[in-house]
Protein backbone atom coordinates (compact mmCIF):
# COMPACT_ATOMS: atom_id res chain seq x y z
CA UNK A 1 0.00 0.00 0.00
CA UNK A 2 1.21 3.16 -0.81
CA UNK A 3 2.52 5.88 1.41
CA UNK A 4 0.41 9.37 1.47
CA UNK A 5 2.45 12.52 2.01
CA UNK A 6 -0.01 15.98 2.28
CA UNK A 7 2.57 18.86 1.82
CA UNK A 8 1.91 22.36 2.01
CA UNK A 9 1.56 24.29 -1.85
CA UNK A 10 3.66 27.02 -0.87
CA UNK A 11 5.77 25.94 1.63
CA UNK A 12 6.38 21.74 1.37
CA UNK A 13 7.51 20.35 4.66
CA UNK A 14 11.03 19.62 4.33
CA UNK A 15 10.76 16.61 6.37
CA UNK A 16 8.51 14.75 3.47
CA UNK A 17 10.70 15.95 1.09
CA UNK A 18 13.50 14.13 2.10
CA UNK A 19 11.65 11.12 2.84
CA UNK A 20 10.44 11.12 -0.84
CA UNK A 21 13.60 11.35 -2.32
CA UNK A 22 15.12 8.75 -0.71
CA UNK A 23 12.62 6.51 -1.49
CA UNK A 24 13.34 7.43 -5.09
CA UNK A 25 16.73 6.65 -4.61
CA UNK A 26 15.64 3.53 -3.27
CA UNK A 27 13.85 2.53 -6.32
CA UNK A 28 9.98 3.68 -5.50
CA UNK A 29 7.17 5.38 -7.97
CA UNK A 30 6.46 8.41 -6.62
CA UNK A 31 2.99 10.36 -7.89
CA UNK A 32 3.88 14.14 -7.85
CA UNK A 33 1.76 17.71 -8.34
CA UNK A 34 3.34 20.04 -11.29
CA UNK A 35 2.65 22.82 -12.40
CA UNK A 36 0.30 21.33 -15.28
CA UNK A 37 -0.85 17.96 -14.25
CA UNK A 38 0.03 15.15 -11.52
CA UNK A 39 2.95 12.98 -12.61
CA UNK A 40 4.28 9.74 -12.03
CA UNK A 41 7.97 9.61 -11.26
CA UNK A 42 11.01 7.55 -10.32
CA UNK A 43 15.14 7.70 -10.82
CA UNK A 44 16.58 7.88 -13.80
CA UNK A 45 18.46 4.90 -13.60
CA UNK A 46 16.25 2.75 -12.15
CA UNK A 47 14.74 0.18 -14.82
CA UNK A 48 12.25 -1.46 -12.45
CA UNK A 49 11.06 1.61 -11.77
CA UNK A 50 10.81 2.69 -15.08
CA UNK A 51 9.18 -0.63 -15.92
CA UNK A 52 6.50 -0.40 -13.10
CA UNK A 53 5.09 3.24 -14.48
CA UNK A 54 5.11 1.47 -18.16
CA UNK A 55 2.69 -1.14 -16.99
CA UNK A 56 1.02 1.56 -14.96
CA UNK A 57 0.51 3.61 -18.14
CA UNK A 58 0.27 1.00 -20.73
CA UNK A 59 2.93 2.60 -22.61
CA UNK A 60 4.24 1.66 -26.01
CA UNK A 61 8.38 1.92 -27.30
CA UNK A 62 7.42 5.22 -29.02
CA UNK A 63 6.71 7.28 -25.72
CA UNK A 64 9.11 10.30 -25.25
CA UNK A 65 10.01 9.70 -21.34
CA UNK A 66 10.81 13.30 -20.09
CA UNK A 67 13.31 14.48 -17.36
CA UNK A 68 12.09 16.89 -14.91
CA UNK A 69 15.48 19.51 -14.64
CA UNK A 70 16.18 22.65 -12.47
CA UNK A 71 17.42 24.67 -14.80
CA UNK A 72 18.95 25.41 -18.02
CA UNK A 73 22.40 24.17 -17.12
CA UNK A 74 21.61 21.07 -15.90
CA UNK A 75 19.32 20.57 -19.57
CA UNK A 76 23.15 20.68 -21.09
CA UNK A 77 24.19 17.25 -19.64
CA UNK A 78 21.50 15.57 -20.79
CA UNK A 79 20.37 17.08 -24.31
CA UNK A 80 21.89 18.63 -26.91
CA UNK A 81 21.16 22.54 -27.12
CA UNK A 82 22.10 24.58 -29.82
CA UNK A 83 21.57 28.75 -29.44
CA UNK A 84 18.28 28.98 -30.81
CA UNK A 85 16.63 26.21 -28.47
CA UNK A 86 18.69 27.80 -25.45
CA UNK A 87 17.29 31.15 -26.84
CA UNK A 88 13.37 29.83 -26.60
CA UNK A 89 14.01 27.72 -23.52
CA UNK A 90 15.37 30.69 -21.57
CA UNK A 91 12.60 32.87 -22.63
CA UNK A 92 9.51 30.39 -21.60
CA UNK A 93 10.72 28.33 -18.21
CA UNK A 94 10.30 27.44 -15.81
CA UNK A 95 6.76 26.39 -17.04
CA UNK A 96 4.04 23.99 -18.14
CA UNK A 97 6.49 23.11 -21.42
CA UNK A 98 8.04 20.05 -22.57
CA UNK A 99 11.21 20.43 -24.59
CA UNK A 100 11.72 17.50 -27.31
CA UNK A 101 15.36 17.69 -28.01
CA UNK A 102 18.39 15.27 -29.11
CA UNK A 103 19.53 13.06 -25.86
CA UNK A 104 23.28 12.87 -25.01
CA UNK A 105 25.02 9.89 -23.69
CA UNK A 106 24.42 10.42 -20.20
CA UNK A 107 20.70 9.48 -21.11
CA UNK A 108 19.81 6.17 -20.35
CA UNK A 109 19.04 3.92 -23.70
CA UNK A 110 15.75 2.97 -22.20
CA UNK A 111 14.27 6.35 -21.85
CA UNK A 112 15.16 7.58 -25.57
CA UNK A 113 12.72 7.32 -28.50
CA UNK A 114 13.57 4.52 -30.18
CA UNK A 115 14.29 5.90 -33.63
CA UNK A 116 14.75 9.46 -33.09
CA UNK A 117 16.97 9.07 -29.67
CA UNK A 118 15.46 11.84 -28.44
CA UNK A 119 14.19 13.35 -24.55
CA UNK A 120 11.79 15.13 -23.16
CA UNK A 121 12.80 17.95 -21.05
CA UNK A 122 11.29 20.29 -18.59
CA UNK A 123 11.88 22.68 -16.17
CA UNK A 124 8.87 22.90 -13.81
CA UNK A 125 7.51 25.92 -11.97
CA UNK A 126 5.39 24.13 -9.37
CA UNK A 127 7.54 24.73 -5.54
CA UNK A 128 6.81 21.22 -4.68
CA UNK A 129 8.39 19.93 -7.57
CA UNK A 130 11.22 22.59 -7.26
CA UNK A 131 11.68 21.12 -3.70
CA UNK A 132 12.02 17.65 -4.46
CA UNK A 133 14.70 18.07 -7.47
CA UNK A 134 16.70 20.31 -5.06
CA UNK A 135 16.75 17.55 -2.93
CA UNK A 136 17.42 15.18 -5.58
CA UNK A 137 20.09 16.83 -6.72
CA UNK A 138 19.77 15.25 -10.24
CA UNK A 139 16.71 15.27 -13.04
CA UNK A 140 13.13 12.98 -12.00
CA UNK A 141 12.32 10.82 -14.93
CA UNK A 142 8.82 11.66 -15.39
CA UNK A 143 5.46 10.94 -17.56
CA UNK A 144 2.07 12.59 -16.74
CA UNK A 145 -0.26 10.52 -14.75
CA UNK A 146 -2.89 9.27 -17.60
CA UNK A 147 -4.91 5.63 -16.67
CA UNK A 148 -5.37 3.68 -19.50
CA UNK A 149 -8.80 3.58 -20.31
CA UNK A 150 -9.62 6.95 -18.85
CA UNK A 151 -12.09 7.96 -21.43
CA UNK A 152 -10.56 11.71 -23.23
CA UNK A 153 -7.34 10.73 -21.64
CA UNK A 154 -7.39 13.52 -19.43
CA UNK A 155 -4.77 13.25 -16.37
CA UNK A 156 -6.07 13.07 -12.98
CA UNK A 157 -5.78 15.60 -10.56
CA UNK A 158 -7.13 14.38 -7.14
CA UNK A 159 -4.07 13.00 -5.01
CA UNK A 160 -7.28 11.39 -2.62
CA UNK A 161 -8.79 9.64 -6.13
CA UNK A 162 -5.69 8.95 -7.15
CA UNK A 163 -4.45 7.22 -3.90
CA UNK A 164 -7.59 5.03 -4.26
CA UNK A 165 -6.57 3.81 -7.97
CA UNK A 166 -3.21 3.54 -7.13
CA UNK A 167 -2.28 2.88 -3.92
CA UNK A 168 -1.18 -0.79 -4.90
CA UNK A 169 0.99 0.58 -7.98
CA UNK A 170 2.99 3.25 -6.49
CA UNK A 171 5.13 3.71 -3.60
CA UNK A 172 4.41 7.35 -2.70
CA UNK A 173 1.42 9.45 -3.71
CA UNK A 174 2.33 13.41 -2.78
CA UNK A 175 -0.62 15.45 -2.24
CA UNK A 176 0.06 19.02 -3.39
CA UNK A 177 -3.63 20.20 -3.63
CA UNK A 178 -5.51 19.91 -7.01
CA UNK A 179 -3.49 20.25 -10.26
CA UNK A 180 -4.69 21.13 -13.48
CA UNK A 181 -5.87 18.46 -15.99
CA UNK A 182 -3.85 20.02 -18.83
CA UNK A 183 -0.51 18.43 -19.67
CA UNK A 184 2.53 20.07 -20.77
CA UNK A 185 2.36 21.91 -24.19
CA UNK A 186 5.26 19.93 -25.94
CA UNK A 187 7.26 21.77 -28.56
CA UNK A 188 9.92 19.63 -30.53
CA UNK A 189 13.52 21.69 -31.02
CA UNK A 190 14.88 18.58 -33.04
CA UNK A 191 14.23 20.40 -36.44
CA UNK A 192 14.90 23.60 -38.15
CA UNK A 193 11.76 25.40 -36.98
CA UNK A 194 9.95 24.61 -33.20
CA UNK A 195 7.10 22.56 -33.83
CA UNK A 196 4.25 22.15 -31.06
CA UNK A 197 3.14 18.66 -31.19
CA UNK A 198 0.44 18.78 -28.44
CA UNK A 199 -1.21 21.66 -27.15
CA UNK A 200 -1.36 21.91 -23.45
CA UNK A 201 -0.94 24.12 -20.57
CA UNK A 202 1.51 25.97 -21.84
CA UNK A 203 0.99 29.06 -24.52
CA UNK A 204 1.94 27.70 -27.78
CA UNK A 205 2.51 31.58 -29.02
CA UNK A 206 6.22 31.55 -28.49
CA UNK A 207 6.66 29.01 -31.17
CA UNK A 208 4.65 29.58 -33.56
Amino acid sequence: MSQFFQLHPLNPQLRLIRKAVDMIRAGAVIVYPTDSAYALGCHIGDKKALDRIIRIRQLDNKHNFTLMCRDLSEIAIYAKVDNIAYRLMNANTPGPYTFILPATRDVPRRLLHPKKRTIGIRVPKHIITRALLDELNEPLMSTTLILPGEGEALPMNDAQLIRERLEHEVDVVIDGGHCFIDPTTVVDLTTDYPSVTRQGRGDPAPFL
